[in-house]
C-alpha cells in the first residue's frame, strides 16, 4: 500500500486545517495518478477525482485504519473510472495467450544479443515516462487494473481481489498475463524508437492474430516463463524455487528474459503520474473548508439538542 495513504489517515486524524489540507492533497494526487494510469485522459482524471473525494468528505472521518481506507478508495475510484473510460486507440483486438506472450526465438536472441545494454539509455527521462504509460493504456483493460493496483499502487494480491471481487488465484493468473503484456508493449515501443528502421528489418514475423511467430520452447522454459511472476514475488514453494532458480542459472535465455521482466516490473512500480499543480490548490482549498464544514456539523447539532 502506498506510505500516502497511511500518512493521509494520520493527518486526517488531526482534525486541524493545515493537516487536514495535507492529507487532502495526498489523495488527490493518488486518485488522479491511479485514474490516469487506468484511463489516460486527464480531462476524465480530473473529474473523477473531483467526484470521488467530494463524495468521499463524509466517510474519511469514519476511517481510521489505512487499509480500509485504501480499498474503499481504490474501489469508489475504479468504479467511476469504469463507468467514464473511453475506449483506447490503441487498445487491443482481442487478449494475446500466454504462448503469444513467451518471447519468440528472434526476440530472446535479442535480448541475448543487448543484455546489459538497454536501448533506454539512449532516451531522455521524459521520453520513458511517456512511453511507459503508453505501454501500460496497450494492456487489456481486465489485465492493466490489476498490473495497476498491485505493482503500481502497491496493494496485496488479497486487496485487489477485494477490489475487484476475485478470487486470489485469478487476480495471480491476472497479474503475470499484464507484466508480460507490459513487458512486450515496452519492448516494442522501446525498440522502434531508438532504432525505428533496424527494428523493421529485424521484426519477428507475424501471425494472422497479430502475436510474434514462436516455436516450440522446451518443455521446462515453457513452465518457467509461466510462472515467473510467482518466482519474482516468493510465492513458489521452496523445492520448486530451487529447481527452477537451478535451471535459469544454466540457461542463458531465461536469464535475459528473466532480467527483461523484472526491469518492466520496477519500471512500473517507479511511474507516477501527479495532477497539474494549476487545478489541485484550488480544488484541494474547497474541498479542505467542506471537509471541516461536516466535521463540525455533527458537533452543532448535538450542542442545539442539549440546550
Amino acid at each position: 500500500m502506498r506510505p500516502e495513504l497511511t500518512q493521509a489517515t494520520d493527518l486526517l486524524r488531526r482534525n486541524t486545517p493545515e493537516a487536514v489540507e495535507e492529507a487532502i492533497g495526498l489523495l488527490q494526487n493518488t486518485v488522479y495518478s491511479f485514474s490516469m494510469k487506468v484511463c489516460g485522459h486527464p480531462e476524465d482524471a480530473e473529474d473523477t477525482m473531483q467526484e470521488v473525494l467530494y463524495r468521499s468528505l463524509g466517510h474519511l472521518a469514519k476511517i481510521h485504519d489505512p487499509q480500509a481506507l485504501a480499498v474503499w478508495l481504490y474501489t469508489v475510484t475504479r468504479n467511476r473510472c469504469w463507468r467514464m473510460r473511453r475506449k483506447s486507440s490503441n487498445a487491443p483486438a482481442h487478449m494475446l495467450s500466454l504462448d503469444e506472450l513467451m518471447p519468440s526465438d528472434e526476440e530472446l536472441g535479442l535480448l541475448l544479443k543487448d543484455a546489459g545494454e538497454s536501448p533506454e539509455g539512449n532516451l531522455l527521462g521524459h521520453e520513458q515516462h511517456q512511453m511507459l504509460h503508453q505501454a501500460i493504456l496497450r494492456v487489456p483493460p481486465t489485465l492493466r487494473i490489476v498490473l495497476v493496483l498491485h505493482d503500481m499502487e502497491e496493494l496485496t494480491t488479497g486487496q485487489v481481489a477485494q477490489i475487484l471481487g476475485l478470487q486470489q488465484g485469478t487476480v495471480r493468473i491476472r497479474l503475470h498475463r499484464a507484466r508480460l503484456s507490459v513487458r512486450k508493449e515496452m519492448n516494442q515501443l522501446l525498440s522502434n524508437a531508438v532504432v525505428p528502421s533496424a527494428t523493421a528489418q529485424a521484426a519477428p514475423a507475424r501471425t494472422k492474430r497479430g502475436g510474434p511467430k514462436s516455436s516450440r520452447k522446451p518443455a521446462e522454459c515453457r513452465d518457467l516463463f509461466a510462472n515467473l511472476s510467482e518466482y519474482l514475488d516468493g510465492r513458489i514453494e521452496p523445492v520448486t524455487c530451487d529447481q527452477m532458480r537451478a535451471h535459469i542459472e544454466g540457461c542463458p535465455s531465461c536469464v535475459a528474459f528473466l532480467h527483461d521482466l523484472r526491469a518492466a516490473i520496477d519500471r512500473c512500480r517507479a511511474l507516477e503520474v501527479p495532477c497539474d499543480p494549476a487545478v489541485a490548490p484550488r480544488l484541494r482549498t474547497i474541498l479542505t473548508r467542506e471537509y471541516l464544514r461536516l466535521l463540525v456539523a455533527p458537533e452543532r447539532k448535538k450542542s442545539a439538542a442539549v440546550v
